[in-house]
């Protein structure tokens, strides 16, 4: 089965981050690498990617024009996505174990979502 599991920040786990020395960040930047590879060498690992920041967000809005984009949200964000990993797994116990490898579990910043596995017609 199919999980999402998001990494999410915050300004404090953010401030931590920038206050980090290069080699503390190459450090957390080379475990990151590490669950990846023990994924990909479990046959789990699905993707992964880092997201920007919210200052880079754009709102999408459909108009009679067709899609149109502004920058933002500007609203004060708590939380916000910092990046995912989707893994295809045997249990949900194996995902929440994976889950809990990544550092923002400490603060509470993960989020484990199942995929809906669904076929066209089930709309």
């Amino acid at each position: 089965m199919k999980y999402l599991i998001l990494l999410k920040s915050n300004p404090e786990w953010s401030a931590a981050w920038a206050g980090f020395s290069a080699e503390q960040q190459r450090e957390a930047m080379e475990l990151y690498a590490g669950f990846e590879e023990r994924l990909r060498e479990a046959g789990e690992f699905v993707d992964a990617e880092q997201l920007a920041g919210p200052a880079a967000a754009k709102s999408v809005r459909l108009t009679d024009d067709g899609p149109i984009a502004t920058d933002g949200p500007y609203v004060e964000l708590k939380e916000y996505l910092g990046g995912y990993y989707i893994v295809d797994v045997e249990s949900e116990a194996r995902a929440v174990e994976i889950a809990g490898w990544f550092p923002e579990a400490q603060a509470g910043l993960v989020e484990l979502l199942p995929a809906m596995a669904a076929s066209a017609g089930d709309y």
